[in-house]
């Protein structure tokens, strides 16, 4: 598929920087939705083994991307469930920043609460930046398990997790992956675990989500929350069998084939593109924004070096202007996130011409605005 074959699957109007919050559906995502939504509707005679099909479909298209072997993959119906799993199943400590997304350090406080044998150790960061210099700093003999986010979803930086694989040795690594997951060429061999949720740069919607483990980690990490659904018997009556030596250990239930109908055409969508292609797509499209923001005399506080950035530029304008900015943007119908004094605007491959010219013309109303 070319890139502009993949572009052309965006259907979302001008003025949309929000893919790190969410992506509007993919064309492929959303007709597979309304086919399967039609069959589920009717009960048609015969019709539901498609349903029984959509499971190993997502993890062939996962596997694609991640390199993972396809019994290595588990659909989530969330990232923040993959990462609960995750958490609980450790032993020891585990070491991550306290700024992380919520979804981070809360399962580290919920999995150390409940169990009282993981242990989080707090990261101190370079200004939010997990780096494999402040990693190797911090690393001490009891820790087990490194946690971190692939792209920080407040700084936009792009984390090196082959450099914290050469920093941590044998102990397991632990990616949140989902702001950059179908958008950045990872080294995923790198990582023992990967999470992502589908909802956002795959555009694939809410409820939709993987778990990819290593070897490594399918042998050291407990299962702590495996359904019945997670172990080798397809219905274990009258009897409780042990979890399954593989990743459908971390099924708690049957999954919605449906929302693995979306992500898997999603992923499959952006296999037959190139990763690759993709994010050069955005690199030059994030260097457009930049540039529109330094033209405005706008702070931008995301990287401007693209091995470590993704897709996401970071505005911070002086807080009593924050609020112009946010309205000016608001105004001219472009779609971002504002959060603690900062302005997100994320970038995608099809981020078009009209949408920058609005977001020019924001800037312009906040120039004004600021000036007075």
């Amino acid at each position: 598929m070319t890139i502009d074959a993949y572009i052309a699957g965006f259907a979302e109007e001008p003025g949309y920087l929000d893919y790190a919050r969410v992506g509007p559906l993919a064309t492929s995502a959303a007709e597979e939705s309304m086919a399967l939504t039609q069959l589920l509707q009717r009960g048609r005679h015969g019709s539901f083994d498609v349903f029984d099909e959509q499971d190993a479909r997502l993890r062939r298209a996962a596997a694609e991307l991640t390199g993972f072997p396809i019994d290595h993959i588990v659909f989530q119906p969330n990232t923040s469930q993959g990462i609960m799993h995750a958490t609980f199943g450790i032993t020891g400590a585990v070491l991550l920043s306290a700024g992380e997304f919520p979804s981070l350090p809360i399962a580290a406080v919920r999995a150390q609460g409940a169990l009282h044998s993981v242990q989080p150790v707090w990261l101190e960061t370079d200004h939010g930046k997990v780096t494999p210099g402040q990693i190797r700093e911090q690393l001490e003999a009891n820790i087990g398990a490194v946690a971190v986010s692939l792209v920080d979803p407040r700084t936009g930086y792009l984390c090196d997790i082959e450099g914290i694989r050469q920093v941590i040795g044998d102990r397991l690594l632990i990616v949140d992956a989902i702001q950059g997951f179908g958008v950045v060429d990872a080294p995923w061999a790198a990582a023992d675990v990967v999470l992502s949720g589908g909802q956002k740069w795959c555009r694939a919607g809410w409820g939709t989500g993987i778990m990819a483990l290593s070897e490594r980690a399918l042998e050291r990490l407990t299962p702590v929350f495996s359904g019945f659904t997670g172990t080798e018997e397809p219905e274990p009556w009258g009897e409780v069998p042990p979890p399954a030596p593989d990743a459908r250990a971390y099924r708690v239930s049957n999954p919605d084939p449906i929302a693995e109908a979306r992500f898997a055409a999603a992923m499959e969508e952006i296999s037959a593109t190139g990763v690759a292609e993709i994010n050069a797509a955005i690199a030059e499209r994030v260097s457009e924004v930049i540039d529109l923001a330094d033209e405005f005399a706008i702070a931008v506080t995301s990287s401007r070096d693209e091995q470590e950035r993704a897709g996401l530029v970071i505005l911070q304008p002086p807080a009593e202007q924050v609020t112009f900015l946010t309205a000016s943007l608001h105004n001219h119908g472009v779609t971002a996130t504002t959060r603690q004094g900062r302005v997100r605007l994320s970038v995608h491959a099809a981020t078009s011409e009209e949408t920058l010219e609005m977001l020019r013309a924001a800037f312009v109303s906040y120039a004004t605005a600021a000036s007075y």
